[in-house]
């Protein structure tokens, strides 16, 4: 009996059909509920006009599976989504080469939901798959190459079924946005699975990978992420705490880390004293010559000196991968480097006049730019503070309407002249 009917006393099949007719809905899900009335009474309300009652059937343990690929193509989504949330339970073990035509049905509605097209009915079956060691295969794989990461995520980040090959596959076709940073999560990542996640140039999923200790990256990897880290700042905290660093690694990451993390970078318990005493001797050169007074607003524009991450932001873009979220990302982290890149590649512009609008702290040009690169209008307020380094008060602020404060032609003169300013040396 099931467990919402407790004590009911049993029905004939007579009672049972005369109840699935009844005129009253509440009826006929209390019929719906029960796990002691033949499958065909329960196939029968599958059919129900009455969204409720087909939905408790979609719940039903009992029910035949030959109303699994009915409820799969029901009209309403409830009903699916209910029905994902049963049969993902009894689907581990099934296979496409299924003798049991019964179990045959219930992977066959599994595929249907797996191509629903509400979003939430494959988000629903994806959690509910997402830890199973013998789940379908190829309905796995479905989930995993869905466009919603809602879909997506689960199975990429945990899923036992998806074997090194699949995430290779996944990530060479490309993954839903923030795929990537899901599968750079997952437990155990592969050497040759780091590599590829290496090679898309994502920023962020890369954070993810080098925060993940169970993640295993070749020394070499390791090199060439530590060669091109002072300008990546997202990078910075993951790699200061990241186990078994390659030899001299320390030392680098010493050079260039935060104050905040060259503390976590010498309380490693991994270092000899050898490498301890580079550090620490490398941490008080640091001190010293910023003893020396070096002014603030130069400090804080150095960037400018930097050879900005062209190559890497251009991949992000071609990949389509470079929208406002990944920029203010990595503006909250301080990569001023790679924002610049990203207005260079955005906007199409030479960089040195992007450089020069920096330099001369112009908020109009700065504004001008963001309106250029088609980044979010928000953003030009945070751009000129933190990287125009202009003061608050001659901070050219967007409106309660979210607009930006010029009109285009106005934007558009601004890049014209600082194009002119730079092409007159």
């Amino acid at each position: 009996m099931s467990a919402d009917t407790p004590n009911q006393e049993s029905i004939s099949y007579a009672e049972a059909k005369e109840l699935a007719r009844h005129e009253d809905p509440e009826v006929r899900r209390k019929l719906a509920l029960r796990d002691d009335i033949k499958p065909e009474i329960l196939y029968y309300l599958a059919e129900d006009s009455d969204t409720e009652v087909r939905k408790t059937v979609a719940r039903n343990m009992a029910s035949p599976r030959q109303t699994d690929i009915l409820l799969a193509k029901d009209d309403d989504a409830s009903v699916r989504g209910d029905l994902a949330s049963k049969i993902a339970r009894i689907a581990p073990g099934l296979s496409t080469n299924e003798q049991d035509k019964a179990r045959q049905v219930t992977y066959e509605a599994l595929e249907l939901l797996a191509k629903d097209q509400i979003t939430k009915v494959r988000e629903i079956l994806s959690e509910a798959l997402k830890d199973i060691v013998d789940a379908p295969p190829d309905v796995i794989k479905t989930l995993a190459l869905d466009a919603e990461i809602a879909v997506s995520g689960p199975v990429l980040e945990f899923s036992p079924v998806l074997s090194d090959d699949d995430l290779l596959e996944i990530i060479e076709i490309g993954a839903a946005k923030g795929g990537l940073n899901a599968i750079s999560k997952r437990d155990g990542v592969a050497e040759i699975v780091s590599d590829a996640i290496v090679g898309t140039d994502d920023v962020s999923a890369i954070a993810d990978l080098l925060s993940n200790d169970s993640a295993q990256i070749r020394e070499s990897t390791l090199d060439d992420l530590i060669e091109n880290a002072p300008d990546v700042t997202l990078w910075h905290a993951p790699l200061a705490g990241r186990p078994k660093l390659p030899d001299g690694a320390a030392t680098r990451l010493a050079g260039f880390l935060a104050d905040n993390l060259l503390g976590v970078l010498q309380e490693r318990a991994d270092l000899d004293d050898e490498t301890l005493e580079k550090v620490k001797a490398v941490v008080k050169q640091r001190l010293g010559d910023e003893a020396t007074g070096m002014d603030y607003n130069q400090a804080s524009q150095d960037f400018l000196n930097m050879a900005p991450p062209i190559g890497m932001v251009e991949r992000l873009y071609n990949a389509r991968k470079l929208d406002g979220n990944v920029v203010s990302k990595a503006l909250g982290a301080g990569d001023y480097s790679f924002v610049l890149a990203a207005l260079i590649v955005r906007t199409g512009l030479d960089p040195i006049i992007v450089k020069r609008i920096f330099l001369e702290k112009s908020a109009k040009g700065i504004t001008a730019l963001v309106w250029k690169a088609g980044m979010p209008v928000d953003m030009s307020e945070q751009l000129q503070q933190r990287m125009g380094r202009i003061s608050p008060s001659d901070v050219l602020t967007v409106g309660d309407e979210e607009k930006f404060p010029m009109s285009p032609d106005d934007l558009e003169f601004q890049l014209e002249f600082f194009t002119d300013l730079c092409s007159k040396g």
